[in-house]
């Protein structure tokens, strides 16, 4: 009697420790760094908004006098200069004569004013934000100088009271202009998309 050894039959179940492969974690991934990208995204839009309203702020205060940076009554439309006080009482650093002379000059006055409205309307909007982060990093530069921070004295020998002889809120404005514009903040939270299609604008890459 010959005995015959059957092959064993798949029975069509399986048994494996291994993680089946799926789609989920390349999905995940993917997710995962899209919403990191917008967090960012909303993150530097909120940095231009508030920057923005900076300089807006400034620009109101100093027009109407609403009793804060500017007293009431002292505002430009009220015949008062937004540059006399601040150029004026310049007292340290190397153009402080220089600062003296364009105090209260009108067109120091326009332009500063003008600066200001520019500046803050371009961030807020999200539009313009290279041309707005350009004049708003000379502004600051100018407001860096005029309060000279590096000095320890003014010229008459009294203490600057400079908390920090390099870095002070002039210098992080101007960063966060800079910021906000090579991180194209205007995109989210504002019109940069829009601004950016318009034909003038794809024509010339400076106005983005």
């Amino acid at each position: 009697m010959a005995v015959h050894e059957h092959p064993r039959r798949n029975s069509g179940f399986h048994f494996s420790l291994r993680r089946p492969r799926t789609a989920s974690a390349p999905e995940s991934e993917v997710s995962e760094r899209t919403d990191t990208g917008t967090k960012r995204a909303y993150a530097f839009a909120s940095l231009r908004l508030l920057t923005g309203f900076v300089f807006l702020w400034a620009f109101l205060d100093k027009t109407f006098g609403f009793g804060y940076a500017t007293s009431s009554g002292k505002g430009w439309i009220d015949g008062g200069s937004p540059t006399k006080g601040f150029l004026g009482s310049v007292a340290v650093g190397p153009m402080e004569s220089t600062f003296h002379s364009w105090a209260g000059d009108p067109w120091a006055d326009w332009l500063f004013m003008l600066g200001l409205l520019g500046i803050g309307l371009a961030l807020v909007m999200g539009v313009a934000m290279r041309m707005a982060a350009v004049a708003g990093t000379a502004m600051m530069a100018l407001m860096w100088i005029a309060e000279w921070p590096p000095a320890k004295h003014v010229s008459d020998g009294s203490p600057s009271m400079s908390t920090n002889p390099f870095v002070d809120y002039h210098v992080i404005y101007a960063v966060a202009l800079i910021v906000v514009a090579a991180a194209a903040a205007g995109d989210t939270l504002g019109a940069g998309r829009l601004w950016a299609k318009l034909p003038f604008v794809r024509d010339h890459a400076w106005l983005r």
